[in-house]
């Protein structure tokens, strides 16, 4: 049960509920005037504080030093991993807030699943036609959501809101690609507990945000991006990025990855709906409409068409 494709597609998307979070409250904070690097690194400080926590809490002391003990004897490993993972993914996604409305961001997003197929060819997998077809819609509907929201008279907004997320599309797969090729060479059961994974990617990122610290002028952050950031970082950096990390340690075949990696399609529906509800937007015209229901379908589409999505 706990590996069947509905099992996975459920949990899948009870985490893109907490994901969509993320894009709601980092547009709240840009609004407000709070600098996205402290929006991305305060996320992962809190999450190694509160993780920390958490495993020692759960598993106790012991067990929490031999994590520890994983990060310095795969340093390197968890260090690249992390970086591009968790460190990338998020500081492009935090940088293109401050330049697009949530439900335009969360829908470009929708390019991770894009970005998968070509990470797992990077990793020796072969993508079916219909997959690759699929794909193609994914981008025809986010290009029209995109050109929806495009003004001639600011022509560089387009720039900093596509071209970040596009970057991050690519980093978040990749980064876990690398865990979960990690955990097929070697068996440890750290590899296999979701909420150790994000504490060791966690820390992998943190030589980026020291770098960044160091060479951007960022101030300080005010009360309430410390409290936002906090709560992303439970929302969204904790109980949606483990349970996303648990469900696609549970997909045993390339398939099911994929429809893992597909469920981030509900982030769309959510982020949209509470954007309206909670920040005023605007309800997207006809065109936006257009390519948000066209990302959705093609996306479903990838996973049912060809059950087969790819070829091992």
């Amino acid at each position: 049960m706990k590996s069947s494709p509905i099992f996975l597609l459920l949990l899948g998307a009870l985490s893109s509920l907490f994901f969509s979070a993320t894009f709601l409250i980092n547009k709240v904070i840009s609004n407000d005037g709070g600098h996205w690097f402290y929006s991305a690194s305060l996320r992962y400080f809190y999450t190694i504080f509160f993780l920390a926590l958490l495993i020692t809490g759960i598993k106790g002391w012991k067990y929490f030093k031999s994590v520890i003990a994983e990060y310095l004897i795969n340093i390197k490993f968890w260090t690249i991993s992390g970086t591009i993972g968790f460190g990338i993914f998020y500081a492009m996604i935090c940088f293109a807030a401050d330049y697009s409305p949530a439900w335009i961001l969360v829908t470009t997003w929708q390019l991770t699943i894009f970005a998968s197929i070509f990470v797992l060819m990077l990793f020796g997998k072969k993508p079916s036609k219909s997959t690759v077809f699929c794909t193609f819609l994914v981008v025809l509907g986010i290009s029209a959501v995109n050109l929806s929201h495009f003004e001639l008279s600011n022509p560089s907004s387009l720039l900093y809101s596509v071209l970040p997320v596009l970057i991050a599309a690519f980093a978040f797969p990749f980064g876990n690609q690398l865990v979960w090729e990690e955990k097929k060479k070697r068996d440890s059961a750290i590899l296999n507990n979701a909420f150790a994974k994000v504490f060791l990617l966690t820390l992998g990122s943190s030589p980026l945000w020291l770098l960044l610290f160091i060479f951007i002028d960022v101030g300080t952050p005010s009360k309430s991006q410390l409290i936002n950031v906090a709560m992303i970082s439970i929302l969204s950096g904790i109980i949606a990025t483990s349970l996303f990390l648990y469900v696609r340690n549970k997909a045993d075949t390339i398939s099911k990855i994929m429809i893992v990696d597909a469920t981030i399609s509900a982030e769309v529906i959510f982020t949209l709906l509470f954007e309206i509800l909670f920040l005023n937007a605007v309800f997207p015209n006809m065109i936006g409409l257009f390519g948000i229901i066209l990302t959705i379908v093609a996306l479903i589409l990838m996973v049912y068409l060809d059950k087969s999505v790819i070829k091992n």
